[in-house]
């Protein structure tokens, strides 16, 4: 493993709008609140935060000209009930599935509440779910840095999984990669990726297909993978 999945990070205008409506709603434990990040701690483990971004574009689900590119997959065993606090709380409801009902939360981001058997909380993370026009092949990119397994791979997408953490990559006909830092082209959000060696994490992703991007700092890099959204190596 040269890298482990750290934070999945969502940009939006109002920071702690978003922040709050995903704190009040699911009850995660917040563990960052400043300027520019608004971070909470899901029962998993996993940290989701949401960036300040002010000139964010948002997704217009569930075409392709401005995609959604990442959303959460929330469990519950009452899709209903927390949909309908969700609502409340400011998001729109905007599909029914068999299984799951799809949310627009306040900054535009498309959300799944997944019905479960059993879940370890009364809201859970599944998973963070990335678009991909090969599910399979961006998958085990991530696997393969990531240090995770590859547990499901289907016709729809792939899952990878690591300490009760999970990427789901979901098989999108059409897709349309972002083409950040273009505002036309947003990216809604990223991963970064924890690594003890900057140089040695830079040689592993661009080996595995990943591209090094302009910017960057003393302790993180930017890559897009190899369907094209960005992520960052963090140390």
């Amino acid at each position: 493993m040269i890298a482990r999945l750290d934070v999945a990070v969502f940009d939006a205008p109002e920071i702690e709008k978003v922040g709050t409506f995903y704190a009040e709603l699911t009850g995660w434990k917040v563990v960052r609140a400043d300027d520019l990040r608004f971070g909470l701690l899901a029962p998993n483990g996993q940290e989701i935060e949401f960036q300040h971004a002010p000139d964010h574009v948002a997704p217009r689900w569930p075409g392709q000209d401005l995609p959604q590119h990442f959303h959460l997959d929330l469990q519950t065993e009452d899709p209903d009930t927390h949909a309908a606090r969700a609502v409340a709380l400011g998001a729109t409801r905007v599909a029914d599935g068999e299984a799951w009902i799809t949310l627009i939360d306040p900054a535009g981001h498309p959300f799944d509440l997944c019905r479960a058997g059993e879940v370890d909380a009364e809201l859970d993370l599944f998973a963070v779910t990335i678009d991909a026009p090969d599910a399979t092949a961006l998958a085990r990119f991530y696997a393969e840095l990531a240090g995770m397994t590859l547990d499901y791979d289907g016709p729809e997408g792939a899952l990878i999984g690591a300490d009760g953490r999970y990427l789901m990559f979901q098989q999108v006909d059409g897709y349309t990669p972002p083409g950040w830092p273009d505002p036309a082209r947003p990216q809604q959000a990223h991963l970064d990726l924890a690594v003890e060696d900057l140089d040695a994490g830079e040689k592993v992703a661009v080996g595995l297909g990943g591209t090094r991007l302009d910017g960057g700092g003393d302790r993180y890099r930017v890559f897009t993978d190899p369907a094209g959204h960005p992520f960052c190596l963090v140390c």
